[in-house]
């Protein structure tokens, strides 16, 4: 009787974390549906009373007009440019000063990592006149290369805040070890380091990858030429002066857009899983 009873309540359990495991999911994927079902509308089925998710007649209307009226190939290529080399750099930079600050710990290492924390309190505006006054004395205004920069500083320090936590997991024995050998600092860093931070190093690099894909205001502030427009600035134009939004080749430019972002988690999403797996056999 007891055996039975027990078995219902884990069957219970169980059931209660599926459905909440597929609500959550609904919640999530909801717009997604909804931004796919919208892109394939005709304007009038829009406006019904009573919207249906299915198109009654599905078009590819919007996405023809979404290509055609904005340059979306140029700005998706403009973003993909930022967005890749903001993540690359940002990477770079943090895995470094990550692992300084962890394995150096000093009263200016604790500082940093205050700092750290306080600086993600800050509003973007506030940092919009500092920074634009920056790169214009330094003539990079109006170009990709300020707007990467831009984005590193803005994602650099999360992203050593994520990076310290995966060093600390890492055994000083091993770092000892290849010292031992003869390895120096730099070489530990990079072949003993580096590989067992390959969980970290991805979820930085998505972090600061989406960040950049998706960042408008910095984008909009700092570019100004069309050919440099990136992705989020260009989709804006979908909506006139006056507010009102082209629905239709909103949701087929939005969606579009939307997928070089998954593309990139899914790849380097079966390196987390590897590396959190290897991460899992070594502990």
């Amino acid at each position: 009787m007891a055996r039975s009873r027990t078995a219902s309540v884990k069957t219970f359990k169980r059931a209660a974390q599926y459905l909440t495991l597929g609500c959550y999911l609904v919640f999530l994927g909801f717009p997604l549906v909804w931004l796919l079902s919208i892109s394939f509308k005709e304007p009038r089925e829009m406006v019904e009373l009573h919207p249906t998710l299915i198109p009654k007649h599905p078009t590819l209307q919007n996405y023809v007009t979404a290509f055609t009226e904005q340059d979306l190939a140029r700005s998706a290529l403009n973003s993909l440019i930022v967005a890749s080399a903001s993540a690359a750099l940002t990477v770079l930079l943090a895995l470094p000063a990550a692992y300084s600050l962890v394995r150096f710990k000093t009263r200016l290492s604790t500082i940093t990592l205050g700092w750290v924390l306080v600086s993600q309190l800050f509003p973007f505006v506030l940092l919009v006149i500092p920074l634009f006054l920056i790169l214009r004395e330094a003539g990079l205004t109006n170009t990709r290369f300020g707007l990467i920069l831009v984005y590193v500083t803005w994602s650099l320090p999360f992203a050593l805040w994520m990076l310290q936590g995966f060093v600390r997991g890492i055994p000083r024995e091993l770092e000892e070890a290849a010292s031992v050998d003869g390895a120096s600092r730099l070489q530990v860093l990079r072949r003993v380091v580096a590989p067992l931070l390959a969980p970290g190093l991805v979820a930085t690099s998505l972090f600061a990858f989406i960040s950049a894909w998706n960042e408008f205001f910095f984008a909009l502030v700092l570019l100004k030429s069309p050919e440099l427009a990136t992705l989020p600035v260009t989709l804006a134009r979908f909506v006139g002066v006056e507010g009102i939004a082209r629905l239709g080749p909103l949701a087929a430019g939005s969606l579009l857009a939307t997928l070089p972002s998954l593309v990139f988690f899914a790849v380097l999403q079966k390196r987390l899983a590897e590396g959190s797996l290897a991460g899992a056999v070594k502990g």
